[in-house]
C-alpha cells in the first residue's frame, strides 16, 4: 500500500481500484470521467494523471478492511464484499456505482444447485452442503431462513462444485446466468443483489481538500455513467417547422435553439437516449431537418 504524501495540491488522496474482473472496466469509467490511468507489467500501481490521486489495484474483496483501517482513503469494492467482511460500519459509502464487466445492472448472487437434482427451494437443501466465496453472507442468509445448512468456502471454480459432487448447492455471483447454466446449473434463488460502491475512510473526510477531491470524483463518475447511454443531436432546421420538430424530441432538459445566418433556419442541439435514435432521425428528416450529427458524450453533470 501506499504510504500517506503530499505535494503542493495538498494531501494526496490513496485511492483503492479493483483489480480482476471489474479492472477494465473501472478503468475506462475512469477515462471517460477524465482520469487516464496507466498501468505498469505485474505492477498494482498504475500512473494517473492527477498529482492529487495515488491510485492502488487490490482485489476488490481486500478494499473494505483497507479503507476501514485508514490504508487507503477511498475505495471502489461490492456491496457484497462490504457486507461479507464486516466493514460497514467502519467506512463511509459516499454513493451506488451501477456498473460491471459486461453490463450496466446489479450483479446477482444465486443459489444454484445441479439442473437434474431434486431441489427446488433453499428449504429443500436443510443438512446439505453448500460451496461459496461469500461465506458470512450465505452463513447468515441461512441461519436467518432457519434451514441448517454446512457452508464450505470455494477457492475459485465455484460453479464445478456441484458437478463434481464437492457440494449440494453453490452460492455464486453472476451477471446473465450465462456461465452457471454452461455448467448444468440451475438457479432457486436470487439472495443478493449487488453493485460498485465507493466507500471512503471517516478520517480522509475530515479533511477538508480530501473531501472536496472525494465529492470531485463522485460527481464525475456518475457523470460518466449518466452519460453512457446518451447521445447528442445537432441538425439545422427550417424556422417554421419548429413546433412539428419539437413535438419529436423526448430531450432530457429542453432543447438548445439558436438563430443561424440565415434567418429562415434555425440550429436546434439535444441529447437523447441513444436508444431511440434510429427511430428518431427519419421522423426529423421527414419534418425538414437537415444536417444532423450525432456524437457521443463522455460525462452528462
Amino acid at each position: 500500500m501506499a504510504a500517506n504524501n503530499t505535494n503542493g495540491n495538498g494531501s494526496v488522496l490513496k485511492f483503492g481500484l479493483p483489480k480482476g474482473s471489474l479492472q477494465d472496466a473501472t478503468i475506462s469509467l475512469f477515462a471517460r470521467a477524465g482520469w487516464k490511468l496507466r498501468q505498469h507489467h505485474r505492477n498494482y500501481f498504475p500512473d494517473v494523471n492527477d498529482k492529487a490521486l495515488k491510485c492502488n489495484l487490490c482485489r476488490v474483496q481486500e478494499i473494505p478492511r483497507y479503507v476501514a483501517d485508514g490504508t487507503l482513503d477511498l475505495g471502489l469494492t461490492g456491496r457484497d464484499w462490504l457486507h461479507e467482511t464486516g466493514c460497514d460500519k467502519d467506512v463511509e459509502v459516499i454513493s451506488d456505482l451501477v456498473y460491471s464487466k459486461v453490463s450496466n445492472r446489479p450483479a446477482r448472487w444465486v443459489l444454484a444447485v445441479a439442473g437434474d437434482s431434486p431441489y427446488k427451494r433453499p428449504e429443500d437443501l436443510a443438512g446439505k452442503k453448500i460451496a461459496t466465496e461469500l461465506m458470512n453472507f450465505t452463513r447468515e442468509y441461512f441461519d436467518n431462513a432457519g434451514i441448517p445448512v454446512q457452508v464450505e468456502y470455494s477457492w475459485g471454480a465455484t460453479e464445478a462444485k456441484v458437478v463434481e459432487g464437492l457440494a449440494d448447492a453453490v452460492v455464486e455471483v453472476t451477471e446473465t446466468g450465462t456461465t452457471i447454466k454452461a455448467h448444468g446449473l440451475r438457479i432457486i434463488a436470487e439472495l443478493m443483489q449487488s453493485n460498485a460502491q465507493l466507500i471512503a475512510n471517516p478520517e480522509a473526510l475530515k479533511d477538508p481538500v480530501k473531501r472536496k477531491k472525494i465529492e470531485q470524483i463522485d460527481m464525475l463518475l456518475h457523470g460518466a455513467l449518466d452519460a453512457e447511454s446518451m447521445v447528442g443531436l445537432k441538425m439545422n432546421v427550417p424556422e417554421d417547422r419548429i413546433p412539428a420538430i419539437l413535438d419529436e424530441l423526448p430531450a432530457i432538459t429542453a432543447p438548445t435553439v439558436a438563430n443561424l445566418w440565415n434567418k429562415d433556419w434555425v440550429s436546434v442541439e439535444i441529447i437523447v437516449n441513444e436508444s431511440v435514435v434510429r427511430d428518431l432521425i427519419p421522423k426529423l428528416v421527414d419534418l425538414g431537418a437537415k444536417g444532423i450529427i450525432e456524437y457521443s458524450l463522455n460525462k452528462i453533470i
